[in-house]
């Protein structure tokens, strides 16, 4: 087994840093940090894999080894989805997915990131980035108060 390339991820984190932006990466402080939602989605526009492009396993890796990854895995296809509505007092249930679209959300990873910048950069270097798309989301506890 391949030891994880971390310089890729890293270099992903570098090269947001230097885009001209002013960002840089903040101090690792684990109660500060924000849970980000990352939607792995298909995209049928999406590039080929590149040399060098981290796996899901190497990503995955490097980020656990980061202490930056909660939890995430894959969905069953649209096909497997039942979409629940409430009307009244009925529950309407359909097959498949709530909207017809040629993107589906295929995964999901929750993440711990300092900040947004922080966030899509992890997202950035994510290898659905480049064959689909990840959308990233801040994670908006019950109990923030606002």
């Amino acid at each position: 087994m391949q030891a994880p390339r971390a310089s890729v991820l890293s270099n992903v984190l570098r090269a947001a840093r230097h885009a001209g932006d002013g960002w840089t990466t903040p101090a690792r402080h684990e109660e500060d940090d924000v849970e980000y939602m990352l939607f792995i989605c298909t995209d049928p526009d999406g590039e080929d894999a590149a040399p060098g492009d981290l796996t899901i396993e190497q990503w995955g890796a490097d980020l656990d080894a980061r202490g930056a990854w909660k939890h995430g895995d894959r969905l069953r296809p649209v096909e497997a989805a039942t979409t629940v509505r409430r009307r009244g007092d009925k529950v309407v249930l359909t097959d498949g997915p709530f909207a017809e679209t040629r993107e589906q959300i295929a995964g999901y990873d929750v993440i711990e990131a300092a900040d947004l910048d922080e966030a899509v950069a992890i997202a950035a270097a994510h290898p659905m980035a480049r064959v689909g798309r990840v959308e990233v989301r801040p994670v908006w506890p019950l109990d923030a108060g606002d």
